[in-house]
């Protein structure tokens, strides 16, 4: 991933020499087990663990060298344990004992994607704790609600926000289950079946690395598990795009009820000094599209020939980091977002009251269907009331009640209450509660 759309601490964790530091991770672990079961003598164990073990703690194994012997050798496994052999000398005879190459690097890739999952899992608290003080805020601002891009009924602006944070609960939720799907290692051999060890082995180690063994394994760890993994990152980029399309669309000129945060000496285009564009949200869209594109190529690594080819192997050197600095990159974008927006509450309620109270004829219908009119007969008398109003013929409750129909069947006290904001939103405080006590809230947990 370029600069731009990484922060430092993720990129870390996928830079060349931390992914080596966690291939001899790897490597060390087998060979505590067995120095555990007498295959490499004490004093060879002793002197192996004080070298590489200080190797891992250093990050101290150059990419540079690495590159080096992969240029001659044209394999990077070879090129890396070469290169420890000039750092370790004679003892890193027993580096690699037993494994394949597919050994050490999915292994170590599932304890990088766990590794770097505790930044992303981070960073979805972040953005809940957000989501929440921002509902809990606009709680009680009525706002006209859209669909198809047309005023519909009123809402309370508070909502959007705690409709969004009852989905990243279920995100919180989903991302748990992925990472923990995907922390499973495999020391099983060149095709599984553990030619040169035991399962029991394998899972002394694998414990030792804090992953589970895979249970039927190949030459690797089966890629549905990183498919699922990319398919759960597309899903939240999914979900910061409902947001950020939302916040797009009500920056539009003719809506201004919110704004991105403008910090000072910002300029928003460079033809039109006017102009504040929502630029943030709008990037946030366009990350959403790349992380759906890498679900797509997970998807597409899962069927590998026979026990495993090697087609998988260029995407993934691009598909995981890239998707996981990316969302962290996005969730982190969009926590600012929200932190510094400008919910402008004149321009709130100029829209709501532009929208009128026709905004209210579904409450009109349905009073009317209890009344005793049939469903046609009472759409039709509320329907030409409403257009009528809407061609500023009138007041649409006035309207109402001089309708023969209408008046024969409702009070004009009994349409003004039902064309109020606080018959509208009058249960909008028990949605609240059930989701901030956790009755029930959205992710379905109890």
């Amino acid at each position: 991933m370029i600069s731009r759309y990484s922060r430092s601490e993720m990129a870390k964790i996928w830079a060349d020499r931390h992914r080596y530091a966690t291939w001899l991770r790897v490597e060390l672990a087998v060979c505590e087990q067995l120095a555990k079961e007498n295959v490499i003598p004490k004093k060879d164990w002793q002197e192996l663990k004080k070298k590489a073990g200080k190797l891992v703690l250093e990050e101290g194994i150059d990419a540079a060298r690495v590159e080096y012997h992969e240029a001659r050798v044209k394999h990077d496994v070879i090129a890396f344990t070469t290169a420890l052999a000039e750092k370790i000398g004679p003892v890193s005879r027993y580096i690699h004992f037993g494994l394949t190459s597919s050994d050490v690097v999915d292994t170590a890739l599932s304890l990088q994607i766990c590794e770097a999952g505790h930044l992303l899992q981070n960073d979805v608290k972040g953005l809940l704790s957000t989501l929440k003080k921002l509902a809990e805020k606009y709680k009680k601002l009525p706002t006209i609600g859209r669909s198809h891009g047309i005023f519909a009924e009123p809402t309370s602006f508070g909502l959007k926000f705690l409709g969004w944070y009852s989905e990243w609960l279920r995100n919180s939720d989903r991302l748990e289950r992925a990472l923990e799907n995907i922390r499973f290692g495999k020391l099983s051999g060149a095709v599984g079946v553990n030619a040169h060890w035991s399962p029991g082995f394998e899972t002394s180690v694998l414990t030792r690395l804090s992953l589970k063994r895979e249970p039927v394994s190949t030459q690797v760890i089966p890629r549905d598990r990183h498919a699922e993994l990319l398919q759960t990152f597309a899903l939240l980029g999914c979900s910061l795009e409902r947001i950020a399309v939302e916040l797009r669309h009500l920056q539009r000129s003719e809506v201004a009820e919110v704004r991105e945060g403008f910090s000072k000496g910002q300029k928003g285009s460079s033809a039109m000094p006017h102009k504040r564009n929502p630029i943030s949200s709008e990037n946030i869209s366009g990350c959403a599209r790349l992380l759906r594109s890498y679900a797509q190529a997970g998807l597409e690594n899962v069927a590998l020939w026979h026990e495993r080819d090697i087609s998988h192997s260029s995407v993934e050197r691009v598909i995981i980091p890239d998707s996981m600095l990316l969302l962290d990159y996005a969730l982190s974008r969009m926590k600012g977002i929200l932190e510094s927006l400008f919910i402008d509450g004149r321009n709130v309620v100029i829209n709501l009251e532009r929208a009128g109270q026709t905004v209210y004829s579904g409450h009109i219908l349905l009073e009317l269907v209890k009344a005793g009119a049939t469903r046609e007969d009472a759409y039709e008398w509320v329907q030409s009331c409403a257009l009528a109003a809407m061609e500023k013929k009138s007041n649409f409750i006035d309207l109402l009640s001089s309708h023969p129909q209408i008046r024969a069947k409702l009070s004009e006290t009994k349409l003004r209450s039902l064309g109020s904001i606080e018959f509208q939103l009058r249960n909008v405080p028990e949605i609240y509660r059930r989701i901030m006590k956790g009755t029930k809230d959205a992710s379905g947990r109890a």
